[in-house]
Order: C-alpha cells, then sequence, then structure tokens
C-alpha cells in the first residue's frame, strides 16, 4: 500500500496556538482525522488575518483548495495544546502549497504535517487568477520534500 511522506521544510512564518476540543475526537479516544482539516483551516484563516487578508481577499483574489496530503506522526488527545506552524512552498503560476507542522506542545512531539495546494480564485468571475506578485514577495517559498513510497 502506497504511503504519503510529507518532509516540511525548516523553516515555517507562522504559529498559532489550538487547544483540543471534544468534539475533536474520534470514538478511538484521540484526535480525529476529520479535525485535523478542521484546525489546519482555523491556523490558515488566523495566518490570513495576521497578514490582513481573508480567504476571499489576498491582494484581490481569493483561494480555494487544490488538494491535500496528511501524514499522521502521533496521537493527540482532550485538551492538548497543538501548536499549528504554516509555510508557504512550491508556487506556481496560479497557486502554492501550504504546508503546515501540527505538533504536541505538552510532549512535544509532531502529530502531522499536512499539505493544502491553494488555487487563487476571481470570485467574481469564477475563473483561476494568478498568483499576486505581492504575495509572492511577502512570502518566499521554501523548500520541502511530498513522495508517495510504494
Amino acid at each position: 500500500m502506497a504511503r504519503i511522506k510529507i518532509e516540511p521544510p525548516e523553516n515555517f512564518i507562522f504559529k498559532t496556538e489550538i487547544a483540543l476540543r471534544i468534539s475533536d475526537i474520534n470514538y478511538g479516544g484521540h484526535l480525529g482525522h476529520d479535525s485535523v482539516l478542521t484546525l489546519t483551516h482555523e491556523a490558515r484563516v488566523r495566518f490570513f488575518r495576521e497578514y490582513g487578508f481573508t480567504e476571499l481577499d489576498v491582494f484581490g483574489p481569493g483561494i480555494i483548495l487544490s488538494d491535500v496530503a496528511i501524514s499522521y506522526k502521533s496521537e493527540c488527545f482532550y485538551g492538548d495544546m497543538l501548536k499549528i506552524e504554516i509555510a508557504v512552498c512550491d508556487y506556481t503560476s496560479y497557486g502554492c502549497d501550504l504546508v503546515y507542522r501540527v505538533s504536541n506542545m505538552e510532549t512535544g512531539k509532531d502529530a502531522a504535517y499536512v499539505k493544502t495546494g491553494i488555487v487563487f480564485m476571481n470570485y467574481k468571475e469564477r475563473e483561476v487568477a494568478e498568483v499576486p506578485q505581492e504575495f509572492k514577495k511577502l512570502f518566499q517559498a521554501v523548500d520541502y520534500k511530498i513522495e508517495i513510497q510504494p
């Protein structure tokens, strides 16, 4: 069975802390897979807000997710405080990747690595838009590696 492997970058440009809620816990008693994506969404909204953006306005265009990859590293439980860090990586003409490192602040262990591909979008015209040059200047891309291992 193939496995996704995300090697996070060394440098992250944003971090936030989020406590796990009971609704983030699944029937196995630990952080659920669906909540990992919800938590990274919250971190992304906070990241954009920190720079005066919203997901509907980043120097004009908004963003839309094009893909997601998650690699789990360790369990987290109700009440754990998570640190979520974000790096901007791998620009294309119309988008880039955001890479997240989710770590448990109490244990110091990494809980998950997440990659979301974003595409810039002109929502009024319902078409993709080029990456704003101001965005590229503000957030220089960093190197990371993602692969699918057989």
